[in-house]
């Protein structure tokens, strides 16, 4: 236990959450993935469907859990974080705020009138892109500050906010 907390710089019990729910997210994301996959191929509720599941979540984690150590040994220093925990704090704030603005814009795109059965695709995906948008930084900032990153997220969204061209939302 001492050498998992030396390599993920872990100094209070607490930060280990962090790493508790990384392994929850990629189980989860593994198990959706796998079960996308194998319904194409076996009947649900079968013997075989289970133990090819389990073995779908087990390769697809797996998978998951390196290319994602990948990416911490690239953005470690990019991002300047000080913690290697911190790294999966940020990418669960990316995970989460993704979902949300996604799941945030459909009720919005009916209550504005815009539904999918109204509305041709044309119309409907750059407006509902468009809407997300600023949700998603708004998102970002808050799941930013709730896991203890607000000073990066809060540069980050600034960042995409004036790369898009709208940085003079943010001049003083």
């Amino acid at each position: 236990m001492k050498n998992f907390k030396k390599r993920w710089e872990i100094t209070q019990n607490w930060q280990f959450i962090h790493i508790i729910l990384g392994l929850i997210a990629t189980l989860f994301s593994a198990y959706l993935i796998s079960r996308v996959i194998i319904n194409n191929f076996f009947e649900q509720n079968s013997i075989p469907y289970f133990f090819v599941l389990i073995l779908g979540i087990l390769i697809i984690s797996f998978l998951i859990i390196k290319l994602t150590l990948w990416l911490f040994s690239k953005l470690y220093k990019r991002w300047g974080v000080t913690y290697r925990w911190e790294l999966i704090a940020m990418f669960l704030v990316f995970a989460i705020t993704g979902s949300t603005a996604g799941k945030l814009s459909d009720p919005l795109m009916e209550l504005v009138g815009l539904d999918k059965t109204v509305v041709s695709g044309w119309i409907y995906w750059p407006v509902r892109i468009l809407l997300i948008f600023p949700i998603y930084q708004v998102l970002l900032v808050f799941f930013g500050w709730i896991f203890g990153q607000f000073a990066f997220f809060k540069a980050f969204a600034i960042k995409m906010v004036s790369r898009i061209g709208l940085g003079f939302l943010f001049s003083t």
